[in-house]
């Protein structure tokens, strides 16, 4: 039955459960996206073993665009899914969301670029509503889940690939989505553990465990061959 009756009508988010973006988001994401690409290619700029690849394939002038387009691929991967895996979310759970760069994280991110490691802080999802802790809990999962998958990915690429162009590629994607993970899931606010440990806590030590394992693998586990192509 229809209640026409205009002070009695449910009211929802336009676009409920559909991924939406704003123009201000979108410029958002692009320049971030950007920053945080000329970031990493900064900081690989004196990598020898990426270098000499793009070298070789793109020839000596073209070096830096290689290095450059794979930063892209890899940040696209890496913390735009992120982002996106909490956006979808919390849209579908009728949400307003957004994500929103952060001028001095990115300002911080180049410099520390320069100094041979990177703090990146580009931004966030905003998102206002109603909420209890279980949906805050899911759309916090969802951007480190976003990670660890990629990761995996990463990882068995690593074992499986033998072209030197994707294994620099599927490294740095296994390296960077594991440590994001992990990062991001530590019990401390604000970061996304401090919200999921609070929902559940064993969905949190299952996901915390596995980003433990990946980085434990990256980092000890690659053949070194992989770790220095």
């Amino acid at each position: 039955m229809e209640d026409r009756n205009s002070d009695n009508l449910l009211r929802v988010n336009p676009g409920f459960g559909k991924p939406r973006f704003s123009k201000k988001e979108i410029i958002d994401i692009t320049i971030s996206v950007v920053v945080l690409s000329v970031a990493f290619t900064i900081l690989h700029r004196n990598n020898q073993a990426f270098l000499f690849y793009f070298s070789g394939t793109l020839g000596e002038s073209m070096q830096y665009v290689g290095l450059f387009g794979t930063c892209l691929v890899v940040v696209f991967m890496s913390f735009l899914l992120h982002e996106f895996g909490h956006k979808f979310v919390a849209q579908n759970h009728g949400l307003w969301s957004e994500y929103r760069m952060w001028p001095a994280g990115l300002v911080l991110t180049l410099i520390t670029s320069f100094l041979g490691f990177l703090f990146a802080a580009p931004g966030a999802v905003m998102i206002a509503g109603n909420m209890d802790s279980e949906t805050n809990g899911k759309i916090s999962i969802a951007g480190p889940i976003v990670n660890i998958i990629i990761s995996a990915i990463g990882i068995i690429g690593c074992f499986t690939i033998n072209y030197s162009g994707w294994v620099i590629l599927v490294f740095m994607l296994g390296n960077l989505n594991a440590f994001l993970a992990l990062f991001n899931l530590l019990p401390v606010p604000p970061l996304d553990g401090s919200k999921i440990v609070s929902w559940n806590p064993i969905i949190w030590v299952i996901a915390i465990a596995i980003a433990a394992v990946e980085v434990y693998v990256m980092m000890f586990c690659i053949p070194a061959l992989y770790v220095v192509v």
